[in-house]
């Protein structure tokens, strides 16, 4: 893939270690401050799942059916996909080409086994892994939701060990203690990339065409 002026990140953590707040509060401030004049967006996957109530196609994710996953499928459509309790999940290739061609940062929130399919296809990708601060404050969290019965808890819990133990796979760690904090530190992340030599190339070839021209 060409070099492009937007970055991929992939943020991956077990359920409860608020991955998806503080890409939420990432975008936000970022929307807010227009930190970089650069954009970015959380990446859209397919599923062929039945939308929730208040999920809307397109937006939350693009609803298909099995056989119209499965025919993507067999053209390669997919930077990654999986198959969870019956129903196809996957990360559009052409989308995320097409998103990061336009300079915007794309933010794919996927497991470590799609973190692992989309690096060895897109090396340039940051990969950060969000780690709770210890294991009763994430099935604290857990619990204070109100949502999920013992056992699915008690299933998320042995699940968020097969997922903290590939930790060492990823580029970035941000431990989730401190909210705050937390969102400070993917913060520098992203701008630690955007500031790279290859990027700011991009961004300022024409500056210094003209910096090195022969008046």
């Amino acid at each position: 893939m060409p070099q492009t002026l937007g970055n991929l990140f992939i943020l991956a953590a077990p359920s409860g270690a608020g991955k998806s707040s503080l890409i939420k509060a990432l975008l936000e401030k970022h929307q807010t401050t227009g930190v970089h004049n650069n954009a970015m967006q959380v990446s859209v996957s397919h599923t062929t799942r039945a939308p929730r109530p208040g999920e809307v196609d397109g937006v939350h994710y693009h609803f298909v059916d099995h056989a119209e996953f499965e025919a993507l499928i067999a053209e390669n459509a997919f930077f990654e996909w999986a198959e969870v309790f019956g129903n196809y999940y996957g990360t559009s290739r052409v989308i995320i080409e097409q998103t990061l061609a336009k300079g915007i940062d794309v933010f794919l929130d996927i497991d470590w086994q799609g973190a692992r399919q989309v690096k060895a296809q897109i090396p340039d990708t940051a990969t950060i892994f969000v780690a709770p601060p210890s294991k009763e404050e994430l099935q604290r969290r857990l619990t204070q939701r109100g949502q999920d019965s013992a056992e699915v808890i008690a299933e998320r819990m042995t699940k968020a060990v097969s997922e903290i133990s590939h930790y060492h796979e990823f580029d970035f760690i941000v431990v989730n203690d401190d909210f705050e904090a937390a969102l400070n530190e993917l913060d520098a992340i992203v701008t630690t990339r955007r500031l790279r030599k290859e990027k700011q190339i991009i961004r300022y070839q024409s500056l210094f065409d003209n910096l090195l021209t022969d008046n």
